[in-house]
């Protein structure tokens, strides 16, 4: 049988069957998707491919899963560091935005995060930011799969003047994208503290309308909850019930401030929660119970956050961190094992975006979305169990090919649809801007 792709591989890791690693094996690849994972001596006999692929020291996995972005802020990485939330944000974050904020701020920082994030093995990501029509626009043009957040918002910006507007425009970008096969398009409040009830209410009905997920920093910090009772009587997340929001479409970025009996009602709504442990611990924001939460059923999946507060877009740190403060958070050992780390940056993304159907796991059927990360390298070896590998010993520096949608967009780690030496000489261009500051 003639097919697109043959990869042959050292080790497999599909996720899916969880704790699976396939030695030897291969995986088939024809028309976007995978048709087939088997071992490589029978891959060999059943089929004859275009493109036939040797990663005979790599482990290939399913595409890393960023579930929580704001790309363009990649242009800001470094600008303020060593700084809580709040004064980071309304003393250098926001004044830096409400100055250079514009369309070609957007494409020039989501072309540079896209890049970084090809190149340490993400797929996908899961973006909160202005201008998300051209974030779509730039995720398309360079083959990556996103989920590109209709931002919503209560103060003017450059992109919109009044929480009706960003949900007009909201509603005709996801008009727009309808029919991208690489985007979706949930609603993204910012922020408990941001947004008002009303605008919150009219969003719920145009999101279950539309059967559009919710994505929503919630819970970031001790401040935010303080704030919030101080204004409404109500913990954010008590406020977010009340309003009809926690339910199975609703995506909870942070979560680090968290009562036993908070865990347990959004465990019951089958809301998914998204951990962001260095872009929290770089902030001192506090700390996500993530093994209660996992013990608790909740679906938790991995985000970077934004460049300029973590200050990369680095998915295998943030699973190394993520099992690491896992542990130490539940003083427990065996918290957040490895094969929970890679499935959070992984499936569980795909689950908290609604698209586990297409990715998120090396299945039959599933689209090709596949990472070769070469394990033959002095700082992971001798390998004997390739999963702890990929998440303790591994850097996104040994990721050497990624696909999406079997479309290879890395080749021995040489970026396919985006031009190096063009996006030097951009970030030249920004960092000169933007240290002239305000």
């Amino acid at each position: 049988m003639h097919i697109d792709t043959l990869i042959h591989a050292r080790w497999i890791i599909p996720v899916e069957p969880t704790a699976v690693c396939h030695e030897y094996h291969s995986l088939a690849i024809n028309d976007g998707k995978i048709i087939d994972l088997l071992p490589t001596v029978e891959a060999e006999q059943k089929y004859q491919a275009t493109h036939v692929e040797h990663c005979l020291q790599h482990a290939l996995i399913p595409g890393l899963i960023n579930s929580h972005t704001h790309a363009a802020m990649t242009l800001m990485r470094g600008v303020a560091d060593d700084l809580p939330l709040m004064d980071w944000l309304q003393n250098h974050i926001w004044p830096l935005e409400s100055k250079w904020m514009s369309a070609a701020f957007v494409k020039d920082g989501t072309d540079l995060a896209i890049a970084e994030m090809i190149r340490g093995g993400t797929t996908c990501f899961n973006d909160m930011y202005f201008f998300p029509d051209i974030t779509a626009q730039q995720a398309i043009r360079h083959g990556i799969r996103a989920s590109v957040g209709l931002i919503l918002i209560d103060f003017p910006t450059v992109w919109a003047d009044n929480s009706d507007m960003y949900l007009e425009k909201g509603l005709a970008l996801h008009d727009q994208m309808r029919h991208q096969p690489l985007i979706t398009t949930p609603f993204a409040p910012h922020a408990p503290y941001t947004v008002s009830d009303e605008a919150l209410q009219r969003m719920h009905t145009l999101a279950d309308d539309l059967e559009l997920p919710v994505h929503m920093h919630v819970h970031e910090t001790q401040n935010e909850i303080t704030q919030q009772l101080q204004q409404t009587g109500q913990r954010p997340l008590q406020r977010l019930q009340k309003l009809g929001l926690i339910n199975p479409s609703f995506i909870a970025v942070h979560m680090t401030q968290l009562k036993d009996s908070e865990i347990k009602m959004f465990s019951e709504a089958g809301a998914h929660i998204v951990h962001c442990p260095e872009s929290n611990l770089k902030l001192a924001s506090g700390f996500c119970p993530v093994a209660k939460c996992l013990a608790a059923g909740i679906n938790v999946a991995l985000g970077t956050d934004g460049a300029a507060s973590n200050n990369d877009l680095d998915m295998f740190g943030e699973m190394r961190t993520a099992a690491l403060l896992g542990k130490g958070v539940a003083e427990d050992a065996s918290a957040v094992p490895a094969m929970t780390a890679l499935t959070m940056a992984t499936l569980n993304g795909a689950k908290a975006l609604g698209i586990e159907h297409i990715t998120g796991s090396l299945q039959i059927g599933k689209a090709a979305d596949v990472v070769a990360v070469n394990l033959d390298e002095l700082e992971t070896l001798p390998i004997y169990d390739p999963i702890s590998h990929i998440v303790y010993a591994a850097g996104r520096q040994q990721v050497t090919d990624v696909w999406v949608a079997g479309k290879r967009l890395l080749k021995q780690r040489q970026l396919t649809t985006l031009d190096v030496a063009d996006l030097k000489l951009k970030m030249t261009l920004w960092q000169g801007r933007l240290q002239e500051r305000v």
